[in-house]
């Protein structure tokens, strides 16, 4: 078997809209599509062996232990893989459970398809689901233990922690997007103007002056001190030869902790004497950045964090570190396998508690308590094995948000404003938090910025908090507040970039700050930032995560969208311009309706209030409402489109071309824009295509609340031209000749050109073509036979990439089309794209249209301006 590639969708997708995690991998299955599963003697039960967990899949047959039912009537090792997949990811403590496996169109290949929870761990699995299938075939061992810890600790280097993504979560409930912005905790909640940023628990609202109070523990102490809040008694030194004298100030016994430390680095708890007070001084030096050291006072009682969010208690917990607890027979060692065996302590943060690990500093610990890890603790002795109570060392704890007295809430309410913090973790020592600290003689011993979540979210007992919630109140304070701006999204086979870039003018005439994606490049207000094919979901999301964009416009073709999906959830108006064939036969789509099925994912994405615009003229078009819960809008060039017509005695938005006009209707009621022949878009309306692009603009216009006027001065403002639509119907007039440049580059395409060009007054028609390496045989035939059609001499060029086709192969496709057309037709190689365009200008005839059919469009237009220039120059561009 052979994986021929990997793909991880990140969005909506042609396997599933609501499904944006999946992973695709095509995969050959070779010699063994003639060996289904009950021809491998024993497999069934080795693999029942490896995975007894399995009989939880019900598979097709929707019981208990049904995919084992499949697997020993006989079913295909795609199908298996798929299973084994999902199953590793849950036994790694990653429980997902979608999957599907469908031919790719080629005989022995499939596109196995299946859910993950992160990237890394999904590709991973995809391997090892293959190489463990690849084993059982062959009855060989496989590790899978081996495997699983591969996946966790790839799960932990690429997840969201709990902080963040509890509001990530808490985010998404409320239908706010996010994109993360770097491998950590870096994310974007919203859209452009609109967003919010978070890293970990730290806003873009977060005081910088607060959060650098908070790392300083010598100015948040002395801030403390001088509001009257109750902190131990302390000093600050640098160096060792003020340490004896601070202790001798403070008294036994002490805490002792770097000034700028966090997260517990570097403390020493309980010190008793000077010589251990020396050992926790250079320990604590060693996490100092500056080299300040706090000696203080240590408060006996119980370890407390107080969570405040927008000057508000939240929540509370009482922490514990990591300990066992002797029962007179077990081994320390025994006795924490024993507490790891607990089912709610796993791998880093896959479970509520995480397993208590040894290493040197509890070596150090238990050391210190004179016993080593084959010792025997005395019944019910108590053993602390961690210097702090963190969940991540294993540490436990127990929500008391309820019984934390008022005056101990009000203290921390107002500490949250004395360090000026919008999120404050408040860490408090002291015997009974349900009684003011002075009355039990407690302390405030640090205030942290950025605090963890986990023990609020999860503690091990007590009532679980959701902590996001005021988070995201506090970013977003306005009732149903999303963080979006305005998306629309245009997919289709031809038409899609003119259709972009006149709905971006459109808004850009209205006060909008546009960004807007095209397959020539990323526009921000009409600043071409990235060049290149742009209609990808790394392209959207480059508009989507810039902060000065209010308005997105973003094309979306079928590659990125296979590649990876969508890179939006929802957008609140699609247009799907047409479908016709096109890259058929690539990355298993084979027919018209699986390409329509591609496209069709865009308006499936529409929010419930938003609306889809359809072309009522395509039939596969007019077909995707069924599958839409949103608004429907249609267009035709026909206003007596029985689609249209139906459509308009429901009450619905339409736009017709009627009467020479461009005009909306709102039910029956027309309202003419303008006359297309006015539309420096349509030249004088000869360019049919363009009409149908401008009635799909103007209906985008009209559910944004543009009013008609604004959008038939943007009509009129939007000229045709190399600025603004380059590489679509860019007619350039020389003295004797003319030259139309276009980017039309399938059959459909090139009849749409025709149609235009048959309209255009020459002597001489010319066209220079080239045959496209991905396309279908007949499809280069197509092209081939249209320019025999349209034109009086053809010039056969290559395209820079040959995607997969020789020179040679390219070239008898297009000639076998031409030949079939008008076999007698002038026919001229040139390789050069370069080279084919100066030979036809310098060839060109008096009154002569050379039509230049181009792939790299800034290219072609860089050469064809500079013929201008020559002209005016006064310089002579052809020879006859």
């Amino acid at each position: 078997m052979r994986i021929r590639e990997i793909n991880a969708m990140r969005g909506p997708n042609y396997w599933s809209v609501r499904r944006h995690k999946l992973i695709v991998m095509v995969l050959d299955l070779e010699e063994m599509e003639e060996s289904p599963s009950n021809k491998i003697s024993g497999f069934s039960d080795r693999l029942k062996e490896l995975f007894p967990t399995m009989y939880s899949h019900r598979c097709s047959v929707g019981t208990p232990g049904g995919f084992f039912e499949r697997v020993e009537e006989g079913t295909w090792m795609g199908h298996i893989i798929e299973h084994i997949a999902l199953e590793i990811q849950t036994l790694a403590g990653m429980d997902t459970g979608f999957g599907r496996t469908r031919d790719y169109g080629e005989s022995g290949v499939y596109n196995v398809v299946f859910s993950y929870m992160e990237e890394s761990v999904g590709r991973y699995a995809a391997k090892a689901a293959v190489a463990i299938c690849e084993a059982l075939i062959a009855d060989e061992n496989y590790d899978l233990d081996a495997a699983i810890q591969t996946m966790r600790e790839l799960r932990e280097e690429s997840r969201l922690g709990p902080s963040t993504g509890s509001i990530v979560e808490e985010a998404e409930s409320r239908g706010i997007p996010w994109f993360r912005l770097n491998k950590y905790s870096l994310c974007q909640l919203g859209y452009g103007a609109n967003q919010k940023r978070i890293q970990a628990t730290v806003t873009s609202e977060t005081s910088s002056i607060g959060v650098e109070l908070a790392c300083d523990k010598e100015d948040t102490k002395f801030l403390l001190e001088q509001a009257e809040v109750a902190v131990p008694r302390g000093d600050i030194i640098r160096r060792e030869r003020s340490l004896k004298p601070a202790c001798d100030y403070v008294g036994y016994p002490l805490v002792i902790k770097p000034v700028d430390g966090n997260h517990g680095r570097g403390i020493t708890v309980d010190i008793q004497n000077y010589e251990d007070a020396l050992v926790a001084y250079n320990h604590a030096k060693e996490s100092s950045r500056n080299g300040a050291i706090i000696v203080e006072k240590f408060i006996v009682g119980d370890d407390y964090r107080l969570l405040v969010i927008n000057n508000r208690l939240v929540a509370a917990a009482i922490r514990t570190p990591a300990h066992v607890i002797g029962n007179g027979e077990s081994t320390i060692q025994e006795l924490i396998d024993e507490v790891n065996r607990d089912p709610r302590r796993g791998y880093g943060h896959e479970e509520v508690l995480t397993q208590i690990t040894v290493n040197e500093l509890t070596e150090t610990i238990i050391k210190d308590a004179g016993y080593t890890l084959d010792a025997v603790l005395k019944q019910d002795e108590k053993l602390i094995l961690k210097d702090t109570a963190n969940l991540s060392t294993g540490g436990t704890a127990e929500d008391i948000t309820d019984i934390v007295h008022p005056a101990n809430v009000s203290m921390a309410e107002r500490i949250s404003k004395i360090i000026d913090l919008d999120i404050c973790g408040i860490d408090i020592m002291t015997t009974d938090i349900s009684k003011p600290l002075s009355e039990t003689g407690g302390a405030v011993l640090e205030v942290n910025a950025g605090p963890g979540f986990r023990m609020h979210l999860a503690p091990t007992t007590g009532l679980p908090r959701n902590v996001a919630a005021p988070v995201i109140d506090k970013l977003f304070p306005k009732q149903g507040d999303t963080g979006r701006i305005p998306i629309t999204a245009i997919t289709g086979t031809n038409g899609k970039t003119t259709t972009s870039r006149l709905v971006a003018h459109m808004a850009k005439m209205k006060g909008y700050r546009v960004g807007y994606t095209t397959s020539d490049g990323v526009y921000i207000q009409n600043r071409l930032l990235m060049t290149g094919d742009c209609t990808g979901p790394a392209s959207a999301e480059f508009v989507l995560r810039d902060p000065t964009v209010n308005f997105a416009v973003l094309e979306c073709a079928r590659g990125g969208l296979l590649r990876a999906g969508l890179g939006f959830k929802n957008c609140d108006v699609a247009v799907v311009t047409n479908v016709s064939p096109d890259h058929l036969g690539l990355k298993g789509i084979h027919t018209i309706e699986q390409l329509a099925r591609v496209k069709g994912v865009v308006p499936e994405t529409v929010l419930p209030d938003g609306t889809a615009i359809l072309n009522a003229d395509d039939e596969l078009v007019y077909e995707m409402r069924r599958n839409l819960n949103c608004n429907v809008a249609l267009f035709s060039m026909d206003e007596n489109n029985t689609h249209i017509k139906a459509m308009q005695r429901k009450g619905g938005i339409t736009a017709v071309y009627e009467n020479g006009y461009v005009t909306i209707c709102k039910g029956a009621w027309k309202m003419r824009v303008m006359k297309a022949e006015q539309i420096p878009l349509t030249y004088g309306g000869k360019a049919e295509f363009m009409i149908q692009n401008v009635l799909a603009a103007v209906i985008v216009g009209y559910v944004h609340g543009f009013h008609i006027e604004d959008m038939k001065m943007a009509l009129e403002t939007f000229i045709p031209s190399a600025a603004q639509t380059p590489g679509r119907l860019n007619l350039f007039k020389f003295q004797n000749f003319s030259i139309l440049l276009d980017y039309a580059h399938n059959s459909a395409g090139m009849k749409a050109l025709k149609g235009f060009s048959d309209k255009l007054d020459a002597t001489h028609k010319v066209c220079i073509i080239a045959g496209i390496g991905d396309r279908r045989e007949e499809d280069n035939n197509m092209i081939g036979s249209i320019a025999a059609e349209m034109a009086d001499e053809i010039i056969i060029r290559q395209d820079k990439r040959l995607r997969g086709k020789t020179e040679e192969e390219l070239i008898k496709m297009l000639e076998d089309g031409i030949k079939k057309t008008n076999p007698n037709i002038k026919t001229t190689v040139i390789p050069s794209e370069k080279e084919a365009i100066t030979h036809a200008v310098n060839t060109a005839k008096k009154g002569s249209l050379i039509i230049l059919c181009s792939d790299v469009v800034p290219d072609a237009l860089e050469l064809v301006q500079k013929f201008k220039e020559q002209e005016a120059n006064g310089e002579r561009v052809f020879a006859e």
